[in-house]
């Protein structure tokens, strides 16, 4: 029997903001706790992405008990402070992937900060407890509900798989050009790919759908600079159909802690 280690944990609080590295983290209803249940859309509730505005990942998030803490990774003296219920009172239809959303607006102070910071003007809205966002139907198994994510709650990649990608790069990555939630290692390049059922820790997952990469990848996440890697050969080798792909989807059952170094137990494979 293979030896699979969960090896990193990350969360995205702010969807195409900077993540957060944990050591453990709390599995809810919709993926991990605070990953991707806020987000920052343009003057028609449409989400904002580093594909269009790669200077988004140089924006690093904490999250306290407080509020969220906010500060840029190149100009350290741009700081924002915000409380965690810091809301207009007001709710807004938000666009994320194919679905539209309620969400909730904060104060104007914020949104200015920031419009200021990446030069347009855009909104900093969240995704309260009491707003449900369906996975897709096609997927679904018992009615999953999910945040601002794309269109699921987690997304794992294996080690090996990125190994094996910079293998045929020249210049190597880092694994959060693929904002994954969970890392493992063991096992060979892309083996997440036949994953069908797996326990990390006692909690369950299903690996439900191939994750189809765009340009965000291109991005370097510590200089906000685009670039044609790795995506360029990724396409020569991960092309399924007209989509690169390169981790999986996953679905889970039931809700609690997971820690960095816990065991994965494969179940069932495709």
């Amino acid at each position: 029997m293979k030896d699979y280690t969960l090896s990193e944990i990350n969360i995205y609080p702010v969807k195409s903001l900077g993540g957060i590295s944990l050591q453990s983290a709390e599995v809810t209803d919709r993926g991990l706790q605070y990953d991707r249940r806020w987000m920052l859309v343009d003057e028609a509730g449409k989400f904002l992405t580093q594909r269009k505005y790669p200077q988004m990942a140089l924006v690093q998030v904490e999250v306290s008990l407080s509020g969220l803490h906010f500060q840029h990774k190149l100009k350290k003296k741009l700081l924002l402070n915000i409380s965690h219920n810091e809301f207009t009172g007001n709710e807004l239809d938000v666009i994320v992937g194919d679905d539209t959303v309620k969400a909730a607006l904060y104060e104007k102070h914020v949104n200015n900060w920031f419009s200021d910071l990446l030069g347009l003007n855009c909104k900093l809205v969240y995704m309260k407890d009491e707003m449900r966002r369906q996975v897709d139907k096609n997927y679904a198994m018992n009615n999953e509900i999910t945040s601002f994510a794309g269109g699921f709650p987690f997304v794992i990649v294996g080690q090996s798989s990125l190994d094996d990608l910079n293998s045929r790069l020249e210049e190597k990555i880092p694994m959060n050009r693929f904002r994954a939630n969970f890392v493992f290692t063991g096992g060979a390049p892309y083996e997440e790919d036949e994953w069908k059922k797996f326990k990390i820790a006692d909690l369950f997952f299903s690996g439900v759908k191939q994750c189809h990469r765009c340009p965000l990848v291109n991005v370097n996440q510590e200089t906000g600079e685009k670039s044609e890697e790795p995506l360029q050969t990724l396409i020569k080798y991960r092309t399924f159909g007209n989509e690169v792909m390169f981790g999986m989807k996953l679905l889970h059952k039931g809700s609690g802690f997971i820690n960095v170094g816990d065991k994965i137990g494969v179940l069932d494979r495709k």
